[in-house]
């Protein structure tokens, strides 16, 4: 599967944002899709995660309660909905995909997950 991910930009603190991941193919339904982010000069971490179906999502706590993660398997597209941004979610965020059974838990480390998207920037000033 191959992945696109879109729509970072420069907000401001407080402003919203919403990123899409837009997958190639016929199988994306067969993968759980997370969202991770990478500062300058800091590791990628962790954002959230989705099931195959939608139905279980996972947060970093840094997140929980601002950011809403979501899909819509017939348009093969994921999104990851921003809600006050603060300058400390500037990032480049990436979407990956994890083949996954559909039972599985939902994966949040970085080496479960086999494809990835090229980045999109989101810079919030303060």
């Amino acid at each position: 599967v191959q992945l696109q991910a879109s729509g970072g930009g420069l907000v401001q603190a407080g402003d919203s944002l919403r990123l899409s991941c837009a997958a190639s193919g016929r199988t994306f339904s067969l993968y759980a899709i997370g969202w991770f982010r990478q500062a300058p000069g800091k590791e990628r971490e962790f954002v959230s995660a989705i099931s195959r179906g939608g139905g279980r999502t996972s947060y970093a706590d840094s997140v929980k309660g601002r950011f809403t993660i979501s899909r819509d398997n017939n348009k093969n597209t994921a999104f990851l909905h921003m809600n006050s941004l603060r300058p400390a979610d500037s990032a480049v965020y990436y979407c990956a995909a994890s083949r996954t059974i559909q039972s599985a838990p939902i994966p949040t480390d970085s080496g479960s997950y086999n494809y990835w998207g090229q980045g999109t920037q989101v810079t919030v000033s303060s």
